[in-house]
């Protein structure tokens, strides 16, 4: 009997140790301390403030451990305290969309649990926090739960007002942090983008909580209008799990944009030509361009998916990427949300004068003195003018030369919809001047760049954009009936040689009997 209840306390001592969210290692404050020093001050600031060196390149900027405000927590909306476990999260994973990396492959266990035991001297933690995120019963996704989510989700605005009605983020208003910085929107479908991770629970938490030092607000205080209950909570969690992208995740080892054969049919000049979606889309990161004057440090875009067509005269390219707002310099309602002063929105297409007899390529930044490049330079427009299509070529960000996109036969059509731009672009396919454009070549490999400026944030303009390296474009050869005729042909070619072969080696043969008559 003694056995059996020594049994039962060990399994209630487990499952306590396992679910209690307060249950950490503990951790040495000095040992923290000196690891701080060496890791976290350039971000942080030594006094833990946020005002490190980096500060003023990041964006956002520094975690301000001494106001005791944590984004990502899992103790109730009223409760300022942190458990220890959201703390060593951060530190172990670090923030997804920040500069705030995960420090697992440097640090130890221990050495994070010392790190938690130092941050939280700088605010005085000095209690375990006592209300924590109450999650019920969960529900699990469905149709039923995801429809009544985005039922909730809509409802009066409630989630609409920030994150757009496709839950890309589209604003209609302008957002601070809690030191004055501009924020923006989560991206609902870029589930990689989400700081706390875009598990279901850890949604759930989210809108629970809310996310101190931004507008982002508990949608379990009783004192809101907007308040849900914990079901309700849950089914806009899983509303919000399912809006994440499955065919526009970026695929490290997808480097090609294939170009189908429109054999005898009109190229789609339309961003919304239905034909675009049967073509295969491509994504690629954008990152901010730190290689010339001017230097932009804190991008919006983060992505761009690209799909191509061709026919025996031209080719069209869609590019495709998620944009908070659409910037219209002179419009009062997009300037009253932009970073002043407001830029068009614009996005360009970048591809060699000569394609690469071998691997070497121009320098990705606008190409160099032996290998130039042509650049296709789309912008949004303003209230007052249309949107416009520039033909540059260029050895380097130096040596520019703007051409006449029309005399080349340069075409763009762009439209904005529910926060994402789509932009196609039309050229022929040769030209009359091969020494300074491209010639598409049918099966050749070509090396292809893109770039992005979201003119509301924080004048991108010029230099100021994000951009991606050389990816490549392939125009596929069109396949036709040749294939299968050619395939015909040899079958039966072969099928012909065979019977040949077998009536040769017939004939050849003597029957058995004039064998032995022969020899007798």
């Amino acid at each position: 009997m003694r056995q059996i209840n020594l049994l039962k306390l060990l399994v209630i001592a487990a499952s306590l140790l396992i679910v209690s969210p307060t249950f950490a290692k503990p951790g040495d404050v000095d040992r923290g301390k000196g690891i701080y020093d060496k890791r976290c001050t350039w971000c942080h600031g030594d006094e833990g403030d946020g005002t490190g060196a980096a500060e003023e390149r990041l964006n956002p900027p520094p975690r301000d451990f001494t106001s005791g405000n944590y984004k990502i927590k899992t103790t109730a909306f009223d409760e300022m305290i942190p458990n220890d476990e959201d703390v060593f999260r951060m530190i172990r994973d670090g923030m997804p969309g920040t500069a705030m990396p995960g420090w697992s492959s440097l640090l130890s266990e221990q050495d994070m649990w010392d790190l938690v035991a130092y941050v939280k001297v700088f605010a005085e933690f000095e209690e375990a926090p006592e209300q924590q995120v109450d999650y019920g019963t969960p529900v699990a996704s469905s149709p039923e739960s995801i429809a009544q989510g985005k039922e909730l989700f809509e409802d009066g605005d409630r989630c609409v007002e920030c994150h757009g009605k496709t839950g890309k983020g589209s604003a209609i208003k302008r957002l601070k942090g809690d030191v004055s910085e501009r924020t923006w929107p989560r991206n609902l479908t870029k589930p990689w983008t989400f700081r706390g991770s875009n598990d279901p629970k850890d949604i759930f938490t989210r809108i629970s909580t809310g996310i101190a030092g931004t507008e982002m607000p508990s949608f379990a205080d009783p004192k809101s209008k907007k308040m849900l209950s914990i079901k309700e909570r849950w089914h806009v969690a899983n509303y919000v799990a399912s809006l994440a992208k499955t065919q526009k995740v970026v695929n490290a080892e997808n480097t090609v944009i294939k170009a189908d054969m429109l054999e005898g049919d009109l190229l789609p000049d339309s961003p919304d030509d239905e034909r675009w979606e049967q073509t295969i889309p491509t994504t690629f990161l954008l990152v901010p361009q730190i290689i010339g004057e001017e230097r932009f440090f804190k991008p919006s875009n983060d992505t761009i998916t690209v799909r191509a067509l061709y026919n025996d005269k031209a080719i069209a390219m869609l590019m495709e990427w998620d944009d908070r707002t659409k910037s219209i310099p002179g419009d009062e309602r997009a300037e009253k949300i932009a970073d002043k002063p407001i830029q068009e929105d614009g996005v360009a297409v970048q591809l060699p004068v000569e394609i690469p007899k071998k691997m070497q390529k121009p320098y990705f930044g606008m190409g160099d003195a032996s290998r130039p490049v042509n650049i296709w330079h789309w912008k949004s427009g303003t209230k007052d003018t249309a949107e416009t299509v520039a033909m540059i070529n260029s050895r380097g960000f130096q040596d520019i030369e703007a051409r006449d996109a029309a005399e080349v036969g340069l075409q763009a059509k762009g439209s904005y919809k529910d926060g994402t731009w789509r932009v196609v672009m039309v050229r022929p396919l040769t030209t009359a001047d091969p020494e300074n454009d491209l010639q598409f070549v049918e099966g050749r490999f070509i090396p292809v760049a893109f770039a992005a400026w979201d003119g509301s944030n924080n004048s991108e303009k010029g230099s100021r954009h994000t951009m991606t390296t050389w990816y490549w474009l392939l125009l596929k050869p069109s396949t036709g009936a040749m294939p299968i005729i050619m395939a015909l042909v040899i079958a039966g070619l072969f099928a012909g040689a065979l019977l040949w072969w077998a009536r040769s080696a017939a004939g050849g043969r003597k029957p058995q009997a004039d064998s032995k008559e022969g020899t007798a």
